[in-house]
């Protein structure tokens, strides 16, 4: 009889592991982190102001001087725009909208059902880059994705008679690393565009960032991405885990997807398979979706091209306002996809199935948007006292005299952003500290906010997936024991940090040749800020 190994609880991490876990546990929540940042704004303001902070600006030569928000009329200010500050933020409004468009996406079945779709049907050599492709895509779930994803990696993977260890990672990387990647415009590239446009209105106060702004770039890097991440399991991972564990230390059975189901302790490679295998009327289901997809784009380039459409702009179509207020098609296509999928699943029976599905859409976006009424004062503050606009003059006055060669500069504001990450995990949140400086700063040396918004896209993910202070690297630990009883901290790391370092050079590398090739990021998307 094989004797059952003992389950040990995993160990609290040392060395820098532990360092980052130590420091990280310290740090507030960041809704507190952002109250916190603007009372030191609104006290740099009273100190800046009494000891005559100014700087210069490059552009229309204006002395810009720091304001002491701490005056009765400051004060004053603070209180009576405090609900506009919250109702104005840009991302605010956009990601509502967007949701309530993927929530039935989400909750009528789609997405679950389009990611199973693409690793129902491929053999074991080409398993691995269906799995991390259906990741990078399935980043349109946004953090259902990881629940998604994980189980269905290492349930795929064993059902063509390979390691589940090695398919809940590849799922975990691409879910996790890939998240700023996708094949499909998604609820990050309005979040992050809202955000930057605060940030650039800085300097210019009628610049946009188009949620398109990096859509380009994004495709491309999608499949570069899942090849990366192929070529770290292939010629690593998967010995990696071999020399991991033995058979005894697998469990199968927690190798289900379906949450009514409760698969055997033994499981034949054909009933692993039916666990993923998509039923017939959900293929059906996909199949009008498809044709409702079609129409739905060729809809919204008719309106866009058409002349006489009443969305037509003779400026160019990309100066429209389907281009301009772009998420509204898109919540447009997801709210249509969804319900076309829902109707022919079943699993919209009712009229009032669509807005309750709206509605639970919108229950997970609660604690972000509390985020956001700390972080809208925190701006709000920041640009009221030109502490971000002097911060972004004096920054950029040092990188010119340093005079850094272009490649230098954004690959030390990646590593910037990934050293950052470790400790503050919420990427809208690590954004909405560092583009207030970083993205007026890199506009005053010339670099447009969209690039710089793309490089922080790419120091963010890859980073994720190696840091103990995500909520997403616990969850990933709980489903890795499930497959490996004796998973700790340091298993999962040390599974997890190849793909990290790897998607990092690799993502950054592959950026370097398309900027040098002069390759659009995005439709109508600068690469350069005008003098």
């Amino acid at each position: 009889m094989t004797q059952t190994k003992e389950h040990k609880p995993t160990e609290r991490a040392s060395g820098f592991l532990g360092v980052v876990e130590r420091i990280g546990n310290k740090l507030p929540d960041p809704f507190w982190l952002f109250v916190i940042l603007a009372g030191v704004v609104a006290l740099t303001s009273w100190i800046g102001s009494t000891i005559g902070m100014s700087a210069t600006d490059p552009q229309s030569g204006e002395k810009i001087e720091v304001t002491n928000l701490l005056t009765s009329e400051g004060i004053t200010r603070m209180v009576t725009d405090a609900i506009k500050n919250f109702t104005d933020f840009p991302p605010l409004g956009v990601i509502l909208t967007v949701m309530l468009g993927v929530a039935v996406a989400e909750h009528t079945g789609l997405i679950s059902a389009l990611v199973r779709a693409m690793v129902a049907k491929v053999g074991p050599t080409t398993l691995t880059f269906a799995v991390a492709l259906a990741g990078v895509t399935g980043s349109i779930a946004s953090d259902a994705v990881y629940v998604i994803l994980i189980p269905l990696g290492a349930m795929s993977f064993r059902a063509l008679g390979r390691s589940p260890i090695v398919g809940a990672m590849v799922a975990f990387a691409v879910s996790s690393a890939g998240f700023n990647a996708s094949l499909i415009l998604n609820i990050t590239d309005v979040l992050l565009g809202g955000i930057s446009t605060s940030a650039a209105q800085l300097v210019d106060e009628n610049y946009e960032v188009s949620p398109l702004a990096n859509y380009f770039f994004v495709v491309a890097s999608s499949i570069v991405l899942a090849l990366i991440i192929t070529a770290v399991t292939e010629l690593f991972i998967k010995n990696k885990a071999r020399e991991l564990v033995d058979h005894d230390d697998l469990d199968y059975s927690e190798l289900t997807f379906k949450e009514s189901a409760t698969a055997p302790a033994e499981q034949s490679e054909e009933e692993l398979k039916e666990e993923i295998k998509l039923e017939p009327q959900e293929v059906r289901a996909l199949w009008f979706t498809l044709l409702a997809a079609v129409l739905s784009t060729a809809a919204y380039f008719i309106l866009m091209f058409w002349p006489a459409s009443p969305l037509y702009s003779p400026e160019g179509a990309l100066e429209g306002p389907l281009i301009r207020s772009v998420a509204i098609p898109i919540a447009g296509i997801f709210f249509i996809l969804g319900i076309v999928y829902g109707v022919v699943a079943g699993t919209i029976t009712k009229a009032a199935d669509i807005p309750e599905f709206m509605a639970k859409g919108l229950k997970t976006l609660l604690p972000m948007i509390v985020l956001f009424f700390a972080v809208a004062q925190f701006l709000a503050w920041f640009q009221w006292s030109n502490l971000g606009i002097w911060t972004a003059i004096k920054g950029s006055e040092l990188l010119q005299q340093w005079d850094l060669p272009v490649y230098v500069l954004f690959a030390a504001l990646v590593l910037m952003v990934a050293l950052l990450n470790i400790f503050i995990t919420s990427g809208s949140a690590q954004w909405a500290l560092m583009a207030p400086v970083i993205v007026p700063m890199m506009m005053y040396v010339h670099v447009s906010p969209e690039v710089s918004q793309m490089l922080f896209r790419i120091g963010d993910s890859p980073s994720n997936i190696i840091t103990p202070m995500s909520p997403y690297f616990a969850l990933a630990l709980t489903f890795l024991q499930r497959y490996y009883k004796r998973a700790g901290v340091g298993t999962l790391m040390s599974l997890a940090l190849p793909y990290s370092i790897a998607m990092l050079v690799g993502w950054f590398l592959f950026f370097v040749i398309w900027y040098a090739l002069g390759i659009p990021i995005g439709p109508g998307t600068p690469t350069t800020y005008p003098a």
